[in-house]
């Protein structure tokens, strides 16, 4: 790819929205990933496989079209930081689909099931807003609502983490459970410093 004085002004806003699809996807395979038997999970795990190094791909895209810009729509960091917390919350939303599968918990707790909801809200969300890159409108409910999220699942991360240390399980399966709920709670953190990537952006172009 030669250098490109300036880049078309929907490029990047293009491969981020389609990063979100990707995240919305992905959380969906999730979704049914918690909701299978252990049985069925293996082969939705390969499929969220796909979608996150469909992700990445798209990731690549990113930095490729960055590298070959001299003029960006907006900050080149900031394109950098959109890319690297988009990739992030795709790489958590994967690594939970992994360990759930890799653990073979029969049964998983209650509030699994309401992370991976809110999870979804969020890449709902998301997907929505990235569009609203392009004329920087319509974008503070969605940050304002992540935020509200994220601290509803910071919630449910510490009534579960409280609720497998009282229960009276074993250890190796408290173990494995701590594992899962972490790493989803990694991935609505991630969500919420893209809103917060996001909302920064906004103010610095308005």
């Amino acid at each position: 790819m030669g250098i490109s004085f300036r880049s078309s002004d929907s490029a990047f806003f293009d491969l981020f929205t389609t990063t979100a699809d990707h995240l919305v996807k992905g959380i969906a395979i999730l979704d049914e990933i918690v909701h299978q038997d252990i049985l069925e999970r293996a082969t939705l795990r390969d499929q969220l496989h796909e979608i996150e190094q469909a992700a990445d791909l798209t990731t690549h895209q990113v930095i490729k079209t960055l590298n070959a810009t001299f003029v960006t729509p907006i900050d080149r960091e900031d394109i950098a930081e959109l890319a690297h917390v988009l990739d992030d919350c795709m790489d958590y939303v994967d690594e939970a689909g992994d360990l759930i599968v890799l653990y073979q918990l029969e049964e998983l707790p209650a509030g699994i099931f309401e992370q991976v909801k809110l999870l979804d809200q969020c890449a709902q969300l998301t997907a929505t807003a990235m569009p609203g890159l392009r004329k920087m409108e319509g974008l503070r409910d969605y940050w304002i609502e992540i935020n509200r999220l994220e601290n509803a699942g910071d919630r449910v991360y510490r009534d579960m983490l409280a609720t497998i240390f009282a229960s009276g399980t074993d250890a190796l399966t408290v173990i494995k459970l701590k594992d899962i709920i972490e790493t989803l709670e990694k991935a609505m953190d991630r969500f919420e410093a893209l809103a917060n990537t996001v909302e920064a952006i906004a103010i610095k172009e308005s």
